[in-house]
């Protein structure tokens, strides 16, 4: 088959929902685009051949073309009705949800969230909030049987996100959603603050301790799921984070093997825990929680095997691979059945890249999970460019198969490869004995890894802002065979006749671990993951723990304050070495400078490293499954800087050995080019003298001086209705045929006393609250009464319009602005304004701020800014602003408004708005006190722009100052920042 060379795969925003896809013919992809979404769909595994010989040795089935798959009726109707009701307005969710929807899609995020992120969280409220509602009852019974089928103890609802898509930050955004909603309403039963988030290993739960809302780097702020606003609810949730061992009862005596048999044979063993005592260690930290959510990570380890399900004949290492993963499986599912039966669970949501039965599972291998609600695929995340794109050999001049010889090298190699222990007549000792083809695969895919390493060490800004090295990774099939190319990679010790040793230097210089001299490294470049001998004991030796002390103890420190109570000293060299492997790529960490990683089987699927861009697999891959599991460790991207078309620019793995069939990529592609590297902003704490607070408010009131209300109509009282504004009669015409007339005379069906009690109604909301939030309802007849008093006197109604039409709620906003105007004007003596002042964090500060940008950054003087960058948000005037700054006496501290927190809350058009003004800066003005002023620099002068000054003027700084709480404020506007400082003294020096 004639390869298809795609030089772009990537077609759509990652932000937006997909709208093109390339098409698959019965050969598979091609080029053509198809102008729409690409429906979900699985691959199915068909039977290998009976034909023997070497076109049989060397097929594999793992091509995904037309003829193998099959489109997923039940995912693609839930996704249909999700795009309805998403165009919909969200219509039938709560108020608590709506604002969560609206935030995590406000186009002016900082940092957007991906569609799929977005799909898989909507996909969830529907089904919760919505779809009963609606008549989609189909969805909650389809998914009942599917479970009833398959797991009859629980209720699972599964997301199918490709590796590199944002899982964490799903389950971050479900949590939020549950405590908030519970929150705002306890009775409401479809809502928990209690969750189980269950992971198939430690590395997944240390890396998931994100959603922890008292982590340093929890998600929700990191990630801006939340506002700050909203963190105190959160705090409120109880969240365990365990790996599935947990669910495995424990002895409750230490008693020998031979008592343990016999009385095991009985039908209690009481030497174990009973299944409620299991429940009660594992979710003790949830108190009297009950209906809890369970999250499980990875859901596809958590199955129980189908009784009447097909016997697949296993030998070897498959068949015990399979029993392995067919006990975990078991473990997992009855610890959720046992946690449910002590605690109930209200719902399961289950992640994963891959929710497909796994092989010995009693299900067809691969087969997907059919409780699945969600799809976003490996196929969709590449269109979108949120992962890399693996790059796979699509030909050679060999031209001794119809393969490429690195495309599925695993049947050329795998009766040349030791099967036996070290040791013995089958191995010889050291890195020698590499089959022919493995060896070249590996300098081949070694040169190629070569020149993205010497574009690294050259870029010197990427260096210098963290970025590590990019990373190489060889996936074997057992140990003896990871220990072997691990030696003929970075090196071994040869032993001498006279018992004496010799470092043999690797084959890949980058990656030894040896210098010039024969002197094993400080610091390897290349490590060994192998779990036997993580849980022998003899992980690290201990002439590496010594070179690597000082980055041990970093670590120890790290996980004293992670752990509180527990002892960093009694860390064993699993530990450790888990710990280089999960900070691979991670600057300051154990594993920064590693280069490459030599894994026996799959690494684990929490390891999520950023900078592979090599992969090898040394290993047999049976199924497409297997294929995008190890494929999916290289498939982070390293940059998330949308381009000038709001798309990513594509990044690649280079993957050798794994037959994987997607998108063969060009060859000749150019040059790798690593991408544009983040500035980490963030507050210093040796900086903590120049830190500056500040009022947050949500709006503004006068402290009348009675509650006798009066009102004095002016000009700027009267309101005209016109059709200019809104359309009050429309005409519907089709190329021929009949026309249709569109009125809004429903409107006059109601009252005009409905108008005047609904604008009464919102100028008491807004305006008429004591200093504790609650309103004035004995001042509700007084402003009935004057708004009969404002519509008759100071309405105009133009042509085809009429006061109803003040019913739409951005004219009574508009309407009951004027009438507080007119009230506040007729008021005798003083009137004081206050602030509306935020219900909890009502106090910012500098000090919160940390966040990534790749945007141009100026660094800030150490003296005068709590924050170690300035932000240009366009081109360079702000970098002059704080430069000018810097170099005045008069001026303490300064800080540029970016992601600060900082805004003024005012009115345009009826809508509620946040205005963020550039600068607050500390300065000396004669007083005794600082005064901390608001610096506006004016730019392109635009609508909404003397709304937001005026607010600033005339409302935010009175009443800020009015509170005397927060010290002295003022505002500047400076049109020139090139004359900064003769604006500032000037301003300073009238007083």
């Amino acid at each position: 088959m004639q390869q298809v060379i795609i030089e772009n795969p990537i077609l759509n925003s990652p932000f937006q929902e997909p709208t093109r896809h390339f098409r698959f013919s019965d050969e598979g992809i091609t080029n053509d685009i198809v102008e729409a979404r690409r429906v979900s769909s699985y691959f199915i595994p068909i039977a290998k051949p009976k034909k023997k010989g070497k076109a049989a040795q060397l097929a594999f089935d793992t091509e995904w073309t037309k003829d193998r798959i099959e489109e997923n009726e039940f995912i693609n109707r839930i996704r249909g009705r999700i795009s309805v009701w998403r165009k919909g307005n969200y219509e039938g969710i709560t108020k608590t949800t709506r604002r969560l929807l609206e935030y995590w899609t406000n186009p002016e995020r900082e940092r957007k969230l991906f569609f799929c992120q977005i799909e898989a969280l909507e996909t969830a409220i529907y089904l919760t909030e919505v779809a009963g509602k609606y008549g989609d009852s189909w969805i909650e019974n389809s998914i009942r049987q599917f479970n009833a089928d398959a797991n009859p103890e629980l209720l699972r609802i599964a997301f199918k996100m490709a590796t590199g898509s944002g899982k964490t930050v799903v389950m971050a955004m479900l949590i939020a959603w549950h405590v908030l909603n519970k929150q705002a309403n306890p009775q409401d039963a479809r809502f928990s603050d209690a969750f189980l988030i269950v992971t198939p290993g430690i590395t997944i739960r240390d890396r998931l301790r994100v959603l922890l809302p008292n982590d340093p780097q929890n998600y929700y702020r990191q990630r801006d799921i939340l506002q700050v606003a909203w963190m105190e609810e959160l705090g409120k949730a109880k969240i365990i984070i365990t790996n599935f061992h947990a669910f495995k009862p424990r002895e409750l005596v230490k008693v020998g093997k031979l008592t343990k048999d016999i009385l095991s044979k009985g039908q209690n063993n009481s030497l174990a825990e009973t299944p409620d005592q299991m429940v009660r260690r594992v979710c003790r930290e949830l108190g009297n929680k009950r209906n809890i959510i369970v999250i499980n990570d990875e859901a596809h380890h958590c199955y129980r095997r189908r009784a009447d399900g097909e016997d697949i004949k296993l030998v070897g290492d498959e068949r015990k691979e399979a029993e392995k993963r067919e006990e975990e499986a078991r473990v997992w599912i009855s610890g959720l059945e046992a946690v449910k039966k002590k605690i109930g669970v209200k719902a399961t949501y289950d992640l994963s890249a891959t929710p497909f039965f796994l092989r010995g599972s009693g299900y067809p291998e691969a087969t997907l999970f059919p409780w699945v609600v969600s799809d976003f695929s490996l196929i969709d995340a590449i269109e979108c460019g949120i992962v890399k794109v693996p790059r796979v050999p699509v030909s050679d001049d060999s031209m001794a198969s119809e393969l490429p010889t690195y495309r599925n090298i695993w049947a050329l190699i795998r009766e040349h490869l030791p099967k036996k222990g070290r040791g013995t007549k089958d191995y010889s000792g050291g890195g020698t004995n590499l089959p022919k083809e493995l060896e070249g695969a590996l300098y081949s895919l070694y040169g190629n890894y070569e020149k993205y390493y010497r574009k690294w060490e050259q870029n010197a800004e990427a260096r210098a802002k963290g970025q590590t090295p990019p990373v190489f990774i060889v996936v074997c099939n057992n140990t003896n065979v990871s220990k072997l190319v691990y030696d003929w990679i970075s090196g071994w010790d040869k032993k001498l006749p006279n018992d004496s040793t010799v470092v043999v230097p690797g084959n890949l210089p980058i990656f030894r671990n040896s210098d010039d001299g024969g002197n094993w490294l400080s610091t390897p470049n290349t490590i060994l993951i192998d779990s036997a001998q993580l849980e022998s004991g003899e992980a690290m030796s201990k002439e590496f723990k010594k070179m690597a002390a000082l980055a041990i103890d970093e670590f120890k420190r790290e996980y004293s304050i992670r752990f509180p109570g527990r002892d960093a000293e009694k860390l064993t060299d699993e530990d450790l070495l888990r710990e280089v492997m999960n900070t691979v790529g991670k600057q300051g960490k154990l594993g920064e400078n590693v280069k490459c990683v030599v894994s026996v089987s799959m690494l684990t699927e929490g390891w999520d490293a950023n900078t592979v861009t090599h992969i090898m697999g040394v290993r047999a891959f049976g199924t497409q499954l297997l294929c995008e599991q190890v494929v999916g460790r290289g498939l982070r991207r390293m940059s998330y800087v949308p381009n000038s078309d709001d798309k990513f620019d594509p990044e690649y793995a280079e993957v050798y050995g794994v037959p994987f069939s997607f998108i063969p990529c060009s060859g000749s592609a150019a040059d790798p080019k690593p991408g544009p590297m983040p500035t980490r902003v963030r507050a210093l704490e040796e900086r903590i003298a120049c830190e500056i607070t500040f009022p947050r408010l949500t709006g503004y009131r006068y402290d009348l001086p009675r509650e006798r209300l009066t009102a004095n109509f002016n000009e700027d009282s009267r309101m005209s209705l016109s059709t200019r504004d809104i359309p009050t009669r429309t005409e519907n015409a089709p190329i021929v045929g009949e026309t249709s007339i569109h009125t809004l005379d429903d409107l006059k069906k109601h009252r005009e006393q409905e108008v005047a009690f609904l604008l009464a109604r919102l100028t008491l909301d807004k305006y008429f609250r004591d200093d504790d939030g609650n309103d004035k309802p004995w001042l509700f007849p007084q402003l009935v009464s004057i708004a009969r008093q404002w519509l008759k006197t100071c309405v105009t109604l133009k042509d085809n319009t009429f006061p109803q039409l003040l019913l739409l709620i951005e004219f009574a906003h508009d309407a009951a602005d004027r009438i507080y105007k007119a009230i506040i004007a007729s008021q005798d003596g003083p009137k004081y304004l206050k602030p509306i002042l935020r219900p909890y964090d009502y106090t910012g500060s500098t000090k919160y701020v940390d966040f990534d940008t790749t945007r141009p950054v100026y660094s800030t003087d150490s003296n005068k800014c709590h924050i170690s960058h300035v932000v240009a948000d366009t081109e360079s005037w702000e970098q002059k602003m704080a430069q000018a700054l810097e170099e005045m006496d008069e001026v303490v501290c300064y800080v540029k408004n970016h992601n600060l927190n900082f805004t003024i809350p005012y009115t345009l058009d009826g809508e509620d708005r946040n205005y963020i003004p550039d600068f607050i800066v500390r300065v000396r003005d004669g007083r005794e006190d600082l005064l901390n002023l608001i610096v506006e620099v004016t730019g392109e002068k635009k609508k909404d722009k003397a709304a937001k000054v005026a607010t600033a003027r005339t409302l935010w700084i009175p009443a800020v100052n009015n509170h005397s709480s927060f010290g002295r404020w003022a505002f500047l506007e400076i049109a020139d920042p090139w004359d900064a400082k003769n604006s500032i003294r000037s301003f300073v020096n009238r007083g």
